[in-house]
């Protein structure tokens, strides 16, 4: 069995609870992705085109700046990736997180919380972000209430 990472940014806290229930599933280690500068409810207002995240979401260049850079991602073989899905992508914070770690030969699993859209191009808006031998592949929506044992089939699928 490879050595398995979780490792997710929330916003709002409801992608942390699914994290952590994966991770529990997985018997994975837990990573939280953190932005140097938290968001506020102000920040997260979509209906707000001035709202920071409506800004860093419509710069595809944008990449907000982590709180650390510590995760030891050179002692995982499978990365569980998540995140909100924003814009019918992951945040720009989520190519942060990748560009700043060497996931050469790895394999990135892909989850995600939305209030009503998959995953659209997000394993695309992500590929960039990595090098070329890195695996990305589109995993699973994790909304609502999952069970544990839901969580350890797929995860024993992956």
């Amino acid at each position: 069995m490879s050595k398995r990472l979780v490792a997710y940014f929330s916003a709002s806290g409801k992608t942390a609870e699914a994290a952590k229930m994966l991770a529990k599933a997985a018997n994975a280690d837990l990573y939280e992705i953190k932005p140097e500068i938290p968001y506020t409810k102000d920040d997260l207002n979509w209906m707000n085109k001035t709202s920071r995240s409506s800004l860093e979401m419509s710069d595809k260049a944008s990449r907000p700046a982590l709180a650390d850079k510590n995760a030891n991602i050179s002692g995982y073989d499978t990365i569980f990736l998540g995140f909100p899905i924003w814009w019918y992508v992951a945040p720009t914070i989520i190519n942060t997180f990748l560009e700043s770690y060497d996931f050469s030969g790895k394999k990135i699993i892909l989850f995600a919380t939305s209030g009503g859209s998959g995953f659209g191009k997000t394993v695309d808006g992500l590929k960039n972000s990595v090098s070329a031998n890195t695996e990305i592949i589109e995993g699973k929506l994790l909304n609502g209430n999952l069970s544990e044992s839901e969580l350890k089939k797929w995860v024993e699928n992956d």
